[in-house]
């Protein structure tokens, strides 16, 4: 057995009795390993009942021959076992090279999707900057509060393919910005009743501009869109919706972007407002404005929105407004 396994034989030509490990168990041995059972074994012995050979086959002996041997028998059966042995040896480099070229381009392509995935990523966040650049001069907003919905939905359990939806769908969630007048949109102080009205109506705009598609993060990019501006008690827009009505990443959404709002300057508060008075206010917002569970997830990755903000700064990521 151990010269087996150092030279790996092209055939295996042995007695039944030997010392120590008869045929049988020598055979056993050699049929129960992976890399050595395609190795042919023919048994010589001089025991010719059929129980013998029975066993022998069944234990996976590919010939067994009885003594004395025709040298011509022997010569003929080992030629036959040879050849099936050298077509086996064939297919199984045809199929090692065929799984090493299988995993290989299974890498390529994986490398080709998670491209694609980036880009994708890239555009959304370009073509969101078209909403976000009109009123907050830089497009950092979108990446921060998509991090930090991202985080936020990890921290309550969702699985990665949510995680990573909520990434792609977020950037989109001011989308319906778009059509909001300048006028509005860009006022320093506060708006009026029908200013606030027109102001609200991003929302409704939004979820109409990523309706239809067969995409799912689109899809939820609508859901987003619509609901992230609802309450927890029913007091926000456009829908009214209270409680678990708000679609769960329309709760997530909510709080990441309340964070971003109040932490980075706006057109109506050029001053932003220090972070611990914002999580202050969102602790004090549990059951009004927010739901009580998100509230207490974003607690828990406080240091982690901290590194998201600082990664994401507009000091660190300055760009001239359009």
């Amino acid at each position: 057995l151990e010269m087996v396994d150092k030279c790996r034989p092209d055939l295996i030509l042995m007695d039944l009795m030997m010392p120590i490990l008869d045929g049988f168990e020598v055979t056993k041995a050699i049929k129960e390993k992976d890399d050595t059972k395609v190795i042919p074994v023919v048994i010589v012995s001089a025991a010719s009942d059929k129980q013998r050979r029975l066993k022998a086959v069944e234990l996976g002996a590919d010939d067994f021959l009885t003594k004395p041997v025709d040298t011509v028998e022997l010569k003929a059966r080992v030629k036959s076992l040879l050849k099936v042995k050298a077509y086996n040896d064939h297919m199984l480099r045809d199929k090692l090279e065929l799984e090493m070229e299988v995993a290989k381009r299974t890498d390529q392509l994986k490398m080709a999707f998670d491209k694609i995935k980036l880009a994708s990523l890239e555009v959304i966040f370009r073509l969101s900057r078209a909403a976000e650049y009109r009123d907050r001069g830089t497009g950092e907003h979108i990446k921060r509060m998509s991090h930090y919905a991202a985080a936020l939905a990890r921290r309550l359990g969702h699985n990665q393919e949510v995680v990573e939806a909520l990434l792609y769908a977020t950037p989109m969630h001011d989308i319906g910005k778009i059509g909001i007048p300048d006028s509005i949109l860009l006022k320093p102080g506060k708006h009026d009743l029908a200013e606030w009205e027109t102001m609200k109506q991003h929302t409704r705009i939004g979820s109409r501009i990523v309706e239809g598609s067969d995409y799912g993060f689109i899809k939820l990019a609508g859901i987003i869109a619509l609901t992230h501006h609802e309450h927890w008690d029913g007091g926000g827009y456009p829908l009214g919706l209270r409680g678990t009505q708000i679609p769960a990443v329309g709760r997530i959404t909510a709080v990441a972007d309340v964070f971003d709002a109040m932490t980075t300057s706006r057109p109506y508060r050029p001053q932003p407002i220090p972070v611990e008075e914002t999580f202050e206010y969102i602790r004090d917002s549990a059951g009004t404005h927010f739901d009580p569970e998100m509230v207490e997830a974003f607690f828990a990755i406080r240091e982690e929105v901290l590194n998201i903000k600082e990664q994401f700064s507009d000091e660190n990521h300055r760009e001239e407004p359009v």
